[in-house]
């Protein structure tokens, strides 16, 4: 059965391994070629320590990712190949898992037996999980349920030894509390709920049920050693969690978010309502993976929905504990799916909803059908059949799901279509149209979106681009972009980004309609908006634009004083390098070697290593990166300037 389950989940999966990367696929994994291929020493730990996503950087899920490619751009299909396996190696895990649960509630061994594989096989197959497996970068998301599963296995063994006062209980216990949970976290934050996810599973179905007759004299042990590897931590935990509320009740924005942590706290009921729904009435197309335009809760009936998820929530986890003894697993299955909600799903700023949070979560959600359908009493025919042909429907519905992820223009339109109110859906539509020669098609959609959502950026700057493909930019569309880039916030990197590549665009005039007067008008635009200019980076980055536009003016020295101000806002040296790369590049070398001694003048303070971006800052330094980068440049700068003198330049 466990052989048919895996190949049956091979199956399933199969036809997405011609998918593509998507959406933040390209965001994380193009540090695999930051600092060249990652072949020796030097740039493996560069790469490694190159996260930025949690404290820790996930340094282990980037290292995984090293096994399909070495630098980028690469191939998707390994990556995919990749995480399916993974998904059968967690299925195999979970179901190993189920076993010792099954024995641990005295079950027949072959009952225990077969509830473990129909349940591991209803997780493993079922559809919701695809956007977690075929997402190239929620490998950071299946690693921690990995973790999770073998530090449960160790810590079951761990109170089998030592119930009986066998050898290494301690090192079992040792390793399944914290070592899994250290090796969880470096995968990602949520790994640090293994502690309390033991602590749940030995409440519901507690460690003695195993024990039986035995002896009995290492209980006293073992109630210390739950205290300590799993209680300390879990408290700690909930304690920091605690201590977080007061701020996120106050009502005050203070991230980055159009929306408060008041107001997250109040929508993510409603979010675990529909994940809840799409897990036991599953669909072969599911949510979309671009929730952005999930709305927020603004109040207890905005959305009307509100309260009533804030009650049935409250009622489903009351259900859990009321459940303790008379339903143990279906206790279980309850607590275990809130406490992996824990961090991701409460105060924490992250976005409102994302189908992967429930990768982990949902390990144990269908092993309660699955003692049932494999039991005793009446209705038997009828449990039998459904033994057999939910896993089927789910292979199938696996299946439907994962032929749409294998064609990324398909999923493309399809995901624009489940998610109308997602502006990412509907630019990332639009991308594929106009990369699929219907720029018209593009247009006419980011002319519809934009005007249900005006203050989004990225619609308004795509239908300028489809414009462009088009023959000529729209008054409309320019208005529009002026309207979105005076009140957006938070989208600093994506603007810079576009209206460098239009200026480039520009200054060939290969654009009607979008000259360099009408993007030096949208920098001003986005100059006056205060979400835009609220800390240094981003007002740096304004500076680089405004450099920028002077080169392609043929304004050199302009475009130094530009340069040179950004870097007194900000002065790293991947800055001073973009820029004096830039003026090289334009044919102002001078001027770039100008820009380089003026970064030099900078006194760089020391680095301070308290978490993995800032660990990766001292790596920097300490390899010598920079310094050996600044210096190329400055030699490949005066090759063009032929060796010419440059005038000394003395900046207070």
């Amino acid at each position: 059965m466990l052989a048919a389950a895996l190949l049956a989940a091979w199956w399933a999966y199969s036809p997405g391994l011609s998918g593509g990367f998507l959406f933040d696929d390209f965001n994380n994994l193009n540090q695999l070629g930051t600092y060249g291929r990652v072949d020796n020493l030097k740039t493996l730990a560069l790469y490694v320590t190159s996260g930025n996503a949690d404290p820790t950087g996930r340094p282990l899920s980037l290292l995984s990712f090293l096994l399909d490619a070495r630098d980028w751009p690469a191939d998707p299909g390994p990556f995919k190949r990749t995480n399916i396996l993974l998904h059968l190696l967690n299925g195999t895990l979970l179901i190993q898992v189920l076993l010792q649960l099954g024995l641990r509630l005295n079950l027949p061994q072959p009952r225990a037996r077969l509830a473990a594989v129909l349940g591991g096989c209803l997780w493993l197959l079922h559809p919701l999980l695809v956007s977690t497996t075929l997402y190239v970068v929620q490998r950071e998301a299946m690693l921690p349920a990995t973790f999770t599963l073998l530090g449960i296995l160790c810590w079951i063994e761990g109170t089998r030894r030592a119930a009986r006062n066998q050898r290494h209980a301690r090192a079992f216990l040792l390793a399944g509390a914290w070592g899994c949970t250290l090796l969880s976290a470096l995968c990602k934050a949520n790994g640090v709920l293994l502690p309390l996810l033991l602590l749940v599973i030995g409440w519901t179905i507690p460690d003695s049920g195993s024990i039986g007759t035995e002896n009995l004299t290492a209980l006293p042990s073992l109630r210390r050693a739950r205290f300590i590897l799993l209680g300390l931590p879990s408290i700690l935990l909930v304690a920091w969690l605690a201590s977080k509320l007061p701020e996120a009740l106050s009502g005050q924005n203070v991230y980055p978010r159009p929306w408060t942590s008041a107001q997250r706290l109040l929508s993510e009921p409603r979010a675990l309502v529909d994940y809840l729904s799409l897990l036991w009435v599953p669909q072969a197309s599911g949510a979309s993976v671009f929730n952005d335009g999930f709305p927020p809760s603004t109040s207890w009936l905005q959305p009307w929905s509100t309260l009533p998820c804030v009650l049935g929530i409250s009622l489903l986890f009351a259900l859990g504990l009321k459940s303790r003894r008379s339903q143990p697993a279906v206790s279980l299955a309850i607590l275990f799916y809130f406490a992996g909600h824990l961090l991701e799903s409460s105060i924490i700023p992250l976005e409102l909803y994302f189908e992967h949070r429930n990768y982990l979560p949902s390990l144990l959600m269908f092993w309660p059908l699955a003692l049932w359908l494999t039991g005793p009493g009446s209705l038997k025919v009828l449990r039998q059949t459904l033994a057999v042909a939910l896993p089927l429907l789910l292979a199938l519905l696996c299946h439907a799901r994962c032929l749409v992820w294998g064609k990324p223009y398909e999923q493309a339109l399809l995901l624009a279509r489940v998610d109308p109110q997602s502006p990412r859906a509907q630019a990332n539509a639009a991308a594929f149209e106009m990369a699929h020669g219907r720029p018209d098609l593009a247009s006419s959609r980011l002319r519809i979106q934009t005007s249900k959502a005006p203050e989004e950026v990225q619609l308004a700057l795509n239908w300028i681009a489809a414009d462009c493909a088009r023959g000529e930019v729209s008054p409309a569309a320019y208005q529009a972009a002026q309207y979105a880039l005076a009140r957006n916030h938070g989208d600093t990197t994506l603007v810079y980004n576009w209206l460098i590549s239009a200026i480039d665009k520009a200054r060939v005039n290969s654009c009607r309609g979008l000259a360099l007067p009408e993007i030096e008008g949208l920098v001003r635009v986005m100059t006056s908006n205060l979400h835009f200019s609220d800390n240094a980076p981003d007002r740096a980055i304004l500076r680089q634009l405004q450099g920028r536009l002077s080169l392609a003016q043929g304004n050199g020295e302009q475009a130094l004083r530009d340069f040179d101000a950004g870097l007194l806002i900000w002065p790293t040296p991947s800055n001073a390098l973009i820029q004096a790369a830039a003026l090289g590049n334009a044919g102002y070398p001078i001027q770039g070697l100008q820009h380089l001694q003026y970064f030099r003048s900078f006194k760089q303070g020391t680095i301070s290593v308290h978490d993995m971006p800032s660990l990766h800052l001292w790596l920097l330094e300490r390899t010598g990166y920079w310094r050996s980068e600044l210096a190329h440049m400055e030699t490949q700068l005066r090759e063009d300037a032929q060796e010419r003198p440059y005038p000394i330049r003395v900046h207070s």
